[in-house]
Order: structure tokens, then sequence, then C-alpha cells
């Protein structure tokens, strides 16, 4: 009853805080400077008559008082029905589905590396802690951690695309050649590596931090030192005792991760020029572009507040100690 109790609280929290998101999601293009009035008409709005700029603006919904529009806003989420794209006169859920597959391809390889690299060395650096690996790694870490993602994005840019020559430097699939299959799949991951690579290492801090300190709190239990005084090998300490429980903690992390991801391909995709969720965001931005932006901020969102549901479900299931 109380694990029920619990569980409809914090779905309780998660609509709230929905919310909240989609009323910040309707004010925040309405508060930017400059008006998507030229976009839709297609010249510039001191060139228009009043009687043109009347007629733009209710064909667009503009005209109506803040509360009716807001209204309508979550009419249209509620039943899917997004409007049209003011830049391009396409259907937002048909944008989002189109770029959908790239973000994802992008936030989910990302993570699983991120994820093997991150544990292997967490684990590694506490097994040893306080040797110069241990020290080093950590030192290292911390300072990754606040590395711009923009930055390392364009320092591979320079260095494998520019310099180098080994990768593409932007967009998913090389221009202007129709390739399939094989071929067209090896094209895809080709120009992934770099996005991919830059958003893996920024993404490694996070999970080598949460799988040290969770590591070291293991080591200080009884049963593992139960364990070493039976005389297993410490690589069998390690393996089936030690890392198999420190990784509770950061299935968590790895699930909230993937919803940092999400939102961190805004500045990766806009870098790489890759066409994904992100620079469509971006794109929208630049354009004053309503409808898409709060499609895409929607979508973004969503997955955020997904991930942290599926980190609330996950790890009691995985941790009865923690289930009320």
């Amino acid at each position: 009853m109380n694990a029920r109790r619990l569980g409809l609280a914090r779905l309780g929290q998660y609509a709230i805080v929905l919310v909240v998101a989609v009323s910040l999601n309707f004010a925040l293009p309405r508060l930017m400077p400059g008006s998507p009035l030229a976009l839709i008409a297609g010249v510039e709005v001191g060139e228009m008559t009043p009687e043109e700029r009347a007629a733009v603006t209710a064909d667009a919904g503009l005209d109506e008082p803040l509360v009716v529009q807001y209204l309508t806003y979550w009419k249209s989420i509620l039943t899917l029905d997004f409007g049209y794209s003011f830049r391009q006169g396409t259907p937002i859920e048909e944008l989002v589905l189109d770029r959908l597959p790239w973000t994802l391809l992008l936030t989910l390889t990302a993570l699983v590396v991120a994820g093997a690299i991150g544990i292997a060395l967490g684990a590694f650096a506490a097994w040893r802690r306080g040797s110069r690996w241990d020290v080093g790694s950590l030192s290292f870490m911390i300072a990754l951690e606040s590395t711009p993602q923009f930055w390392l994005g364009m320092l591979f840019i320079a260095l494998f695309s520019v310099s180098l020559g080994w990768l593409p430097s932007f967009g998913a699939t090389t221009p202007g050649v129709e390739l399939s299959g094989l071929a067209w799949a090896a094209d895809v991951a080709e120009h992934a590596v770099l996005p991919v690579l830059t958003l893996s290492i920024l993404s490694i801090p996070a999970v080598y931090l949460s799988m040290r300190y969770s590591t070291l709190s293991v080591l200080g239990e009884d049963y593992i030192r139960t364990a070493q005084a039976k005389g297993l090998r410490p690589r069998a300490v390690m393996l089936h005792h030690v890392v198999r429980t420190a990784l509770l903690p950061v299935t968590t992390v790895l699930a909230l991760r993937l919803g940092w991801a999400f939102g961190g391909t805004v500045v990766i995709e806009t870098v790489f020029s890759y066409p994904g969720l992100g620079r469509l965001m971006y794109d929208a931005v630049s354009a004053r572009d309503y409808p898409v932006m709060q499609g895409t901020f929607l979508v973004f969102t969503i997955a955020v507040l997904l991930a942290n549901l599926l980190a609330d479900s996950l790890y009691p299931r995985l941790d009865p100690r923690t289930r009320v």
C-alpha cells in the first residue's frame, strides 16, 4: 500500500513538472525578441500593410488572447496535432519523426560507449584507490566534465577532418551520393564517429565518478572482507562481488544521462551540422519558428522525464533493499 502511494506521488510530481515545462514551452518563444511574421509572409514586416499583417497574424493564430492560445496549445498536445512549420509548411510531427532516429543513433550509441568505459575505469580506479592511476584519472575526469561541448567538437573537426582528413566533419550521410545496404550503413557510421565520440567523452566522467564512489562504498562492506579472508582471488572478488553490487546506483546515472544526452545533442548536432532534433531546434530558434520550437522542446522534455521515471522505477527492482 505504501509502495502504491509512493508511486502515485511520484507520478503526480512528474505530472506537475510536465505542466510547468509545457507552460514554459508555450511562453518562452513568445518572450523572445523578433517576430515570425516576416518568415510566414516571406517579406519584411515593414513592407506589409496593416491589413496584410492582420491577415498573417490571424492565419497563424497569433491574434488570439494568450489564454486562448495556451488552451489551444494544450489541445494540440492532447490530440497530437502540433500544427505546421512557419518556415517549411511541413507538419511538426513529420519533421520530428524524420529527425528523431538520427538523435537516437547519437544518444544511444554514446550512452553505451560512455557506460562501458566509465564503468571499467571507475571500478579500476576504486580498486587501486590512492594510487597514481586513481588520483590522475580522478583529476582528469573532473577537468573533462567541465569541458565545453562546442570546444571539444570543433577541436575534433580541426584534428580529424581538416588536418588528418580521416573523417567527415558534417552531416549524417555524404551529400549527392546515392548509397544503399552496407555501403549506406558504413557511410552513416563514418559520419557519426565524431559526434558520438564527442558526446561519449563528455558523458564518461559522470559514469566514472558514480562507479568509483559506488565501488569504494562496496569495498568497505563486511561481506567483501569475508570473501577476501576466504582466500578468493582479487579478480574474482572484484568481478563477482564488488562490481555486481556497485553497478546498482550506476544504472540510475545511466538512465539520467540518457536525458542529458538528448539535451546535449543541440550543441553537438549544431557543431557537426547533424540532421537530428537538436539541429532542428537550433534552426527553429534562429528562424522564430514557434511551432517547431515548441514541438522539439516538448520531445526533449518528455525524454528527460521518461529517463528520470526509468531511473526511479529501475533502482528498486535492481536493489530490493530500497523498496518501501
